[in-house]
């Protein structure tokens, strides 16, 4: 039986006239490698980028991480492969197969990989078409089947305009999950974190095309082992508050504000994907009225929900003192994932200042980000920042830009900026 815990970190002492209340929720679940009322159906949906860009080395290692995946999904799984370039197609089940998704067994899985190893790469690259295939072979299956797709590219979404991508992903949050890959240095780190971002998924950069069935592997078991298909995330606030913002600040930071749904007049939702054992932290930031000295009251009550049970729930306080030492004091939680995200911004920032050449922006925002990795911990992106720039004073983020750059130093440090680290102990 699946576990959930809630912890609150804040500092609940707010000065007289203050209004602002901000906590770090951690949720953690245990026991939910494994489905809790025996087996749930599960579907896998695998596109891989077909455009003409592919081919060569990577569309052969994409072939080969496609068909390497297969034996990482477990028998009984409804699967489907998509190749997707200016046009989304379904490789298997076959186009004239009459059923779009089928489960996976000794025989399919073999016909799958005869599949895959007939593809081959030409035309553009469209990718909210291969979402929409995607969503609707996924969409086929039975309510409360755990749904998640893997996304491959190694190209720019050039062959449709930038809105097409984002009102697609737009319309199917919370419809499945989905992991995105970018292989090689001629995507877009933004294209594939926004595709990540709104389908809950993680994103990578995979360097080379030998590393891309690693990657497939790593992608597929963890969702195997995603025993809670669907969870939500549910804030009460009390009335005359506002709920400023809930964002996802570990193990990765996501902006879950734009994907709240109402609950009730007083209680919003937000959706959280598919559970196994892990904790999430999440930054809740709310308005409160302002009260006299002395008084107190609850300020959110955060919960975990799957269906319509609460599986865990943690309380959000404010209490206003005159008394400094108490109301100065910041939460080490808060401080830290507020630092993250700047660090993030920090790091986009000054990565596209670089790529415009404005290398004056470029250099104060990437000296702010070696500052701020510091002030975190944040050793990993500490190391990206030292393939961009060469560090004279981490403190003080006195830095210069490196000369030449390897562009996937450039994209891997991107990447890396969204990912965060946990408060050190």
């Amino acid at each position: 039986m699946a576990q959930f815990t809630a912890e609150v970190f804040q500092n609940e002492f707010l000065a007289e006239g203050s209004t602002d209340v901000h906590a770090i929720v951690r949720m953690t679940a245990t026991g939910a490698g494994t489905p809790e009322a025996g087996p749930i159906d599960a579907g896998e949906v695998i596109m891989i980028d077909t455009s003409g860009s592919m081919a060569g080395a990577s569309f052969a290692a994409a072939q080969h991480a496609a068909q390497v995946a297969l034996d990482v999904i477990e028998d009984g799984t409804w699967f489907a492969i998509v190749g997707g370039s200016h046009v989304a197609n379904r490789v298997f089940p076959y186009p004239n197969a009459p059923s779009s998704m089928v489960r996976m067994e000794p025989a399919a899985r073999a016909e799958a990989k005869r599949a895959i190893g007939m593809m081959r790469a030409g035309g553009g690259t469209a990718m909210s078409t291969w979402l929409q295939l995607a969503d609707q072979l996924l969409g086929l299956l039975p309510p409360g089947t755990k749904r998640h797709a893997i996304l491959l590219t190694d190209g720019k979404n050039e062959s449709e305009p930038k809105h097409h991508l984002t009102a697609t992903l737009e319309r199917l949050q919370g419809r499945f999950r989905c992991d995105a890959r970018g292989v090689g240095s001629r995507y877009e780190v933004a294209e594939v974190r926004e595709i990540a971002s709104a389908l809950l998924g993680s994103d990578e950069l995979i360097r080379d095309p030998s590393q891309i069935a690693d990657s497939f592997r790593q992608m597929l078991g963890e969702s195997m082992a995603r025993g809670i298909p669907e969870a939500q995330l549910r804030v009460w606030t009390p009335q005359g508050a506002q709920l400023l913002f809930v964002r996802q600040v570990s193990p990765k930071l996501d902006d879950l504000t734009p994907r709240r749904t109402v609950v009730n007049p007083l209680t919003a939702g937000f959706p959280t994907g598919s559970w196994g054992d892990e904790s999430r932290e999440y930054h809740v930031a709310v308005r409160v009225p302002s009260k006299p000295v002395g008084s107190e009251q609850l300020a959110a009550r955060v919960q975990i929900v799957t269906g319509d049970q609460v599986r865990a729930s943690g309380l959000v306080k404010a209490m206003w003192s005159s008394d400094a030492n108490l109301t100065a004091r910041i939460s080490p939680e808060v401080a830290h994932y507020t630092g993250q995200a700047e660090l993030a911004e920090a790091i986009q920032q000054g990565l596209a200042a670089k790529a415009a050449g404005d290398e004056a922006t470029a250099t104060v925002k990437l000296g702010r980000a070696v500052q701020l990795a510091r002030e975190t911990g944040n050793e990993e992106a500490t190391t990206r920042l030292r393939k961009v720039v060469d560090i004279e004073n981490e403190e003080q983020g006195t830095v210069r830009l490196k000369r030449h750059t390897d562009r996937l130093d450039e994209m891997a440090l991107d990447t890396v900026s969204t990912k965060t680290t946990r408060v050190r102990r």
